[in-house]
């Protein structure tokens, strides 16, 4: 003669996962089972009430009893959530009677932690299981065993890590994405375009870096020869100057220190600007001289690259017309014994493989002063314009 009765066990479960909730029930002999039912005990109105499992708002497997009308009351809860924590009663009713359990079995949620954690930082992979009593717990991430749940996290730490009951791997709680956030590293600045960039041209400087959480556009900044000159990630140089070659390197921050440091600098990048000889100019030295003496004539200029071509002219006065005649080649003229067949006006033309520009005209005059025993010649300037400029004589 059977009594009546409804037994179960508390059950746990992990967020995500189904569980099995083992149910048996019993009753008198000479009954027989015309109906079976799960409710959950929630609160509503003021006061907690039993609902139906089939009228509360869930996909339509959710719940799914897989009992019988012969003492077995099993039910198994699909993707479980913490909405389904509670308290649930079984209830049956036969041809003679009805009874509902008098103890609830009562079903926890976890769900596992944590999901966000700083390279470097302490972790502890903890399966919240809502269990009572202890279970061997085993991990995995990407589908790989994990050796040791505590750990220092590492960028290659990042992953879907998941827990499961040792012995039952195949129940599975829900994957949960470990984040490991980190400082920029590999933090590079590239210059495009790649190769010569050559004066009056246009340079757009990008900077870039692996960092969790990436680097926003504002945590850029852009350093020429140690001066900052931008902060974001592009940096375009339009109509590029000679003044703008240098040395660059960006910096990059997100807000995670790593030993200690939270600005990360690239490496430095030269940026070669290519030209044209200009600023062309003529020293002669000395300023004052003797007849007979020795003078020499420079030409200095800036090129990128260097100047590989330097020709002496000298203005030659014939019927009325001017022309310029070549008196020598390479950066120095040099007069050894100065005469008055000498004076006149020189320049210097000066070329590299990107093009060629002439100086600014120097005048030698003849002035015949008496001092003594001495003689001088005076030297003279005339600018790119024309205009005459007379060195002063020091005595």
């Amino acid at each position: 003669i059977g009594d009546w009765s409804v037994t179960s066990e508390n059950q746990c479960a992990l967020k995500g996962t189904s569980v099995l909730i083992s149910c048996k029930y019993d009753y008198p002999v000479g009954h027989f089972v015309t109906s079976v039912s799960w409710f959950k005990k929630l609160y509503a109105s003021g006061g907690w009430r039993l609902f139906p499992l089939d009228k509360l708002t869930s996909s339509p497997d959710h719940f799914k009893y897989l009992g019988n009308f012969r003492g077995d009351c099993s039910l198994k809860v699909n993707d479980v959530q913490h909405t389904d924590e509670g308290a649930y009663y079984f209830h049956f009713t036969t041809t003679l009677n009805r009874w509902m359990s008098i103890k609830p079995m009562y079903l926890s949620v976890g769900v596992i932690e944590p999901s966000t954690v700083t390279e470097g930082g302490r972790v502890a992979l903890t399966c919240m299981s809502g269990c009572p009593e202890p279970k061997d717990i085993v991990w995995f991430r990407d589908g790989q065993p994990v050796s040791n749940p505590i750990f220092q996290a590492r960028r290659e730490d990042a992953g879907d890590y998941y827990c499961a009951v040792h012995g039952q791997e195949s129940v599975r709680s829900a994957h949960v994405a470990l984040n490991v956030q980190y400082a920029p590293r590999e933090v590079t600045l590239s210059v495009s375009p790649r190769g010569d960039i050559r004066s009056g041209g246009t340079a757009t400087l990008t900077c870039s870096s692996d960092a969790n959480p990436p680097v926003a556009h504002s945590g850029y900044r852009l350093y020429k020869d140690g001066q900052l000159i931008s902060s974001g990630q592009n940096y375009i140089i339009s109509d590029i100057l000679p003044s703008d070659r240098g040395w660059y390197y960006c910096q990059a921050r997100n807000n995670i220190s790593w030993r200690g440091i939270d600005l990360i600098n690239s490496t430095e990048v030269h940026l070669d600007v290519r030209y044209p000889p200009m600023n062309i100019s003529i020293s002669v030295d000395p300023q004052l001289f003797d007849e007979g003496s020795s003078v020499n004539l420079t030409c200095s200029s800036v090129a990128n690259p260097a100047a590989d071509s330097y020709i002496w002219y000298k203005m030659v006065d014939s019927d009325a017309t001017s022309s310029m005649l070549q008196v020598g080649s390479g950066q120095l003229l040099s007069l050894p014994s100065v005469e008055e067949s000498h004076s006149g006006v020189y320049l210097c033309k000066v070329r590299n493989s990107l093009g060629e520009s002439n100086s600014t005209q120097v005048l030698l005059s003849m002035q015949r002063k008496q001092d003594g025993r001495s003689h001088y010649l005076q030297m003279l300037v005339v600018s790119s314009k024309g205009n005459l400029c007379k060195i002063p004589h020091t005595s």
